[in-house]
């Protein structure tokens, strides 16, 4: 695998000096010399220098000399630098790059799984944009990687004359999650300790000053306190094993339609107003093979996040679907931005109004997909958000 390296090609001309685009296939022809790849680096050196002054003197700054990998593409769409971390991350040699399309040399994938130079469309796309901030995107052998890119233009709203794109191994935004866990628990276990210890220092102290109304007061909270703290917990463990791929799926016959009113009579009880759902069986339903403590998490969850951030009727439809059965959670609120949408699943994700650890959707999609099913989320049709997830119908292998 070689160093950095850059090929020089010129930008197409009108005639009036303005540079054109590439042509939108990424395996349109060649017009270069065979062999005319420039291996010198220097004029990629000179640009990073230009970057830097204070390198004067110290040598030319070489693009392999830099942490991250970076590719840049010239006004043709054509890679004309790319150095030796990139080609360790991306998996491919320095010479086979050079002089090929980027987005073949680049085949970037978005979390939701389409193409991300499509979506993102760097030549064509709004003239006013210079940057695309960091992302974790996706290689079609699903290794995660982070990207971030520079747009040169010519002059402010012009063409494309660059494309430069920085390359990060996402291992170290896994290091940084782990350590954004660390700190998200230790913020939400300290207001149920902090509350547990207070008020059990009170009644130790104090308990012959206090009412039965106090102490019952106290206690009942206590009590609260230590459920979030075992929910807290539990869904600790469930993270650990999910990416551990450690979850057990102990399957037995399972009545959905039954599973989902037993959560909504559990919502109505702790006070919810009963006509605040709607629970509505379609069609003959299959037979299914779940495990019923891990189906009524999921359900928890979706419910109960209908009723925090949704707004009016929360709505379960359980219907019969290709291979199995489909549940779909409905609210009427102002639903999930398109442009959140394949970051709702992700650890710690919570819109503006959310609270909590930001776990829940995550511990969902990983039990859904634990039962070898699969979740999505769109907009309901009365315009809220929807979460729908199928599960595979028939019998295990072992029962």
């Amino acid at each position: 695998m070689g160093s950095g390296r850059q090929v020089d090609h010129p930008a197409e001309d009108s005639g009036d000096g303005t540079a054109h685009p590439p042509d939108a296939h990424p395996e349109a022809e060649d017009d270069r010399e065979p062999g005319a790849v420039d291996r010198s680096g220097a004029q990629a050196a000179a640009a990073l220098q230009e970057v830097d002054g204070s390198l004067a003197g110290t040598g030319p700054l070489h693009p392999d000399d830099l942490p991250d990998g970076v590719v840049v593409a010239d006004a043709r769409g054509r890679v004309v630098l790319f150095n030796a971390q990139a080609a360790q991350l991306i998996g491919i040699p320095v010479e086979s790059a050079l002089g090929r399309d980027y987005r073949s040399v680049l085949p970037l994938l978005g979390i939701d799984g389409n193409d991300w130079w499509e979506a993102s469309d760097p030549y064509g796309g709004a003239r006013d944009r210079v940057r695309q901030p960091e992302r974790a995107l996706v290689l079609p052998d699903d290794r995660e990687i982070l990207v971030a890119a520079r747009y040169v233009r010519a002059r402010p709203g012009g063409d494309l004359v660059r494309l430069v794109v920085t390359l990060r191994d996402a291992s170290a935004r896994a290091e940084r999650s782990r350590a954004d866990l660390v700190s998200q628990v230790a913020h939400e276990l300290r207001s149920p300790l902090t509350s547990v210890k207070g008020f059990t220092s009170t009644l130790l102290t104090k308990w012959e000053r206090l009412t039965d109304k106090q102490k019952l007061f106290m206690l009942e909270t206590v009590n609260a306190d230590a459920d979030r703290v075992t929910r807290l917990i539990h869904d600790l463990l469930d993270v650990s094993r999910i990416e551990s791929g450690r979850l057990e799926v102990r399957r037995q016959v399972v009545d959905l339609p039954e599973a989902v009113r037993r959560v909504v009579a559990g919502r109505v009880a702790s006070g919810e107003p009963e006509e605040r759902f709607r629970v509505e069986t379609r069609g003959e339903l299959p037979r299914m093979w779940l495990d019923p403590d891990k189906i009524e998490q999921i359900l928890l969850n979706l419910v109960e996040n209908g009723v925090r951030h949704g707004a009016g009727t929360v709505s379960i439809v359980i219907e019969p679907c290709e291979g199995g059965t489909a549940v779909s959670v409905r609210d009427e609120g102002q639903g999930i931005a398109p442009e959140t949408i394949p970051r709702v699943f992700r650890q710690f994700w919570r819109s503006k109004r959310r609270s909590g650890t930001g776990l829940g959707l995550f511990i969902v999609k990983g039990l859904v997909e634990a039962h070898g099913g699969t979740i999505t989320v769109g907009r309901a049709p009365s315009g809220g958000a929807e979460f729908r997830f199928t599960m595979p119908a028939g019998a295990p292998e072992f029962v």
